[in-house]
């Protein structure tokens, strides 16, 4: 996650110094907690927040039991990861759900925050979960702001509903009767933005909060904004009551800090974070899963729910099963580029691995997303046979490979040879005792 890639790498220097002085004393660990400060300021912390959290990290750090302890530093990170945790919300924050349908989520923020994305994002998260979502248009101001949202509402196939530019606290009272009659069992309605906060801005939406009764009001912060997306969140807070928070531009390369000020600052929950363009790209945000991707610990859990969503049992097993036989292909090949892809990609898998944050950033060319499309196309541009039977690729084979991938020869050779190391790979890991299926 590009977000806390600056405070991660900052982090892990202060306790790697940690780490070489084997028992600790209280002055080492206070210089390091000065050094702690100073990173979470630079990454655009609240000065509040962080005098706060580096004060509890601190007072718990210097116990006797930390001081005497055979491996302090590892001691040390564990209280940091943990203050982190409650930093961020202690626990994952379901949404509200209304005890009779539909439970209607009405979605606030700044223009230009990603809200009306966002509200597509959220249907077809919902959609997944087995929920029947209605979208519903009530940004009536900005230039195509109702296209965009039925453009968006096709590609996570749910259905919208809009009158135009009219009033859009009625169009939001029409939306939820709609929902109710032909048995929709969530609302999510699309509010209007400003480039800033202004009276007629939260008067509209303190109107349809009023009429509709929503079970949330999830406030929409672009998480690239700095202290200004603070300063937002605490101001609709205070005129809307929100009920939770979502995180856009989650996979920004920024600073970011100011994400860690949210929950703290206004004392709601992040509920969702969004890493990336796609409709698929928002997640629930758990606080204990972030904080371990902040200290370099990855985060596993994350990657698995992502597997089992791009892989079914029956691929699975079938992959198993090539393993175990060393039948590996180039089509097998090319599929696991599928599945990476349904992940988020291989940047994306690699940064929930833990201590893998770091390295990316040492061997960024190892794995740059634009060779894996070249690997892609190369392979794509292959024959059936030639993929079952890379063997029988000889030079004019190659060239016209490289001529149907828009590549050259070196290209395709090294692809053939990246192939052939990974199979060697699974021969070495089949053949391993300590390796089991």
């Amino acid at each position: 996650m590009a977000l806390f890639s600056g405070l991660s790498e900052k982090l892990n220097h202060i306790f790697s110094k940690l780490t070489k002085h084997g028992k600790l004393t209280e002055l080492e660990i206070k210089t390091a907690m000065r050094e702690v400060r100073v990173a979470l300021l630079e990454a655009d912390v609240n000065v509040s927040v962080v005098k706060q959290f580096v004060s509890r990290v601190s007072e718990r750090a210097v116990g006797q039991e930390i001081l005497k302890s055979l491996s302090p530093t590892q001691q040390v990170i564990k209280i940091v990861n943990e203050e982190l945790v409650e930093l961020m919300g202690s626990a994952n924050s379901k949404l509200i759900t209304a005890p009779n349908p539909p439970t209607v989520i009405m979605m606030a923020g700044l223009q230009g925050a990603g809200k009306t994305t966002l509200v597509g994002k959220l249907g077809m998260l919902l959609k997944k979960q087995g929920k029947k979502p209605l979208l519903v248009a009530c940004d009536v101001y900005r230039p195509a702001a109702i296209n965009q949202l039925k453009v968006v509402g096709e590609k996570c196939g749910c259905q919208v509903f809009e009158k135009g530019q009219g009033d859009p606290v009625k169009i939001a009272q029409e939306g939820v009767a709609y929902a109710k009659s032909l048995g929709f069992d969530v609302v999510i309605i699309d509010t209007a933005g400003r480039l800033q906060i202004d009276q007629e801005l939260m008067q509209e939406l303190e109107d349809i909060k009023a009429k509709v009764n929503p079970s949330e009001i999830l406030l929409v912060v672009d998480s690239m904004t700095g202290q200004v997306a603070v300063e937002v969140a605490d101001t609709f807070n205070k005129r809307l009551e929100v009920t939770g928070l979502v995180l856009t531009k989650l996979d920004g390369d920024t600073r970011g800090g100011a994400t860690l000020s949210m929950k703290a600052v206004t004392g709601k929950p992040i509920k969702f974070c969004s890493v990336g363009e796609k409709l698929g790209d928002l997640e629930p945000f758990y606080p204990d899963r972030m904080a371990n991707r902040i200290l370099g610990m990855g985060d596993v859990l994350t990657l698995i729910e992502k597997a089992q969503e791009a892989v079914t049992e029956e691929d699975a097993k079938r992959m198993e099963k090539k393993f175990r036989e060393n039948s590996f292909t180039l089509e097998d090949f090319l599929d696991q580029f599928e599945t990476m892809n349904k992940m988020g990609g291989i940047n994306s898998i690699l940064s929930m691995l833990p201590g893998m944050g770091m390295k990316m950033k040492i061997s960024e060319g190892d794995v740059d997303e634009r060779k894996l499309v070249t690997t892609k196309a190369v392979i794509q541009s292959m024959t059936k046979r030639e993929r079952e039977n890379p063997q029988i690729i000889n030079s004019s084979r190659k060239q016209r490979i490289a001529k149907g991938s828009g590549t050259s020869v070196q290209e395709v050779n090294r692809v053939l040879k990246q192939f052939e190391q990974t199979k060697l790979m699974m021969k070495q890991m089949k053949n391993n005792k300590m390796f089991r299926f």
